[in-house]
């Protein structure tokens, strides 16, 4: 069976919450709290850092990292780079967790890959769960809808699909979290932004574009939020002082 990876792509600068990996919470910074909280998964998190600041965190923590470009437009070209610096084989499943996502679940780690390496056409997996009250109206949540065979067919902002006739319809929230097999990840840095990407600012379009197939799960509940501004760090933090 191919290998999994755990890889937690950290970019030092961020607009809405400035130097976010090492932002306190309850005294631990962020990108510490997120890996400790992977490796529940039962799979060694590897942090891929773009400033010293962060690696001297991880050493004082003893989480492995790794150093990759300042330069990179977002964390799946960063994922690329550690395939290449670490030359994993093409078959290798690497599992993409974002830096700010400390009360992710690790069954969903376990999960997303597990989905990867059951779907053969499959070049990247992700996950999904049902919509709850008014969410599908919101344009921050995600939409997707898939073909019998559980591929995703397309991910938007806006509600799809769109009942013409009116009632109800099972929407699906997309999951941010991603495993991919390595050599879909060295192709990647060879595609060019497409125009449902661009339009919807939706990545996961690019793969759909290029003929990539993206599996899908469905989970039982959404995983909490993350942190993306201070009030999602107080937030966050209170959780783990009440801990």
């Amino acid at each position: 069976m191919a290998d999994i990876r755990l890889v937690i792509p950290a970019r030092y600068a961020a607009t809405r919450l400035p130097a976010k990996p090492l932002a306190d919470i309850a005294g631990v910074p962020l990108i510490v709290r997120t890996a400790v909280q992977a490796r529940k998964s039962g799979i060694e998190p590897l942090v891929a850092y773009d400033d010293d600041r962060i690696a001297a965190v991880l050493n004082n923590y003893n989480i492995a990292g790794i150093k990759t470009s300042a330069t990179h437009e977002n964390g799946t070209r960063r994922l690329a780079e550690v395939v290449e610096i670490r030359n994993w084989a093409d078959d290798e499943v690497i599992v993409n967790v974002q830096g700010d996502e400390p009360l992710l679940p690790p069954e969903l780690i376990s999960q997303v890959a597990e989905n990867l390496l059951a779907h053969e056409k499959a070049s990247v997996a992700t996950l999904c769960t049902a919509f709850v009250e008014d969410e599908p109206n919101n344009p921050n949540s995600v939409k997707v809808v898939s073909d019998r065979d559980s591929y995703a067919l397309y991910f938007s902002r806006s509600k799809i699909p769109y009942p013409r006739d009116g009632g109800d319809f099972p929407f699906r929230r997309h999951i941010g979290i991603y495993a991919y097999r390595a050599g879909v990840l060295r192709e990647y840095t060879k595609m060019q932004p497409t125009p449902l990407e661009q339009a919807e600012k939706l990545e996961q379009l690019r793969f759909l574009e290029y003929g990539k197939k993206i599996s899908l799960a469905e989970v039982a509940k959404a995983p909490p939020a993350g942190v993306d501004c201070e009030e999602d760090r107080l937030r966050v933090a209170k959780i783990f002082e009440l801990a």
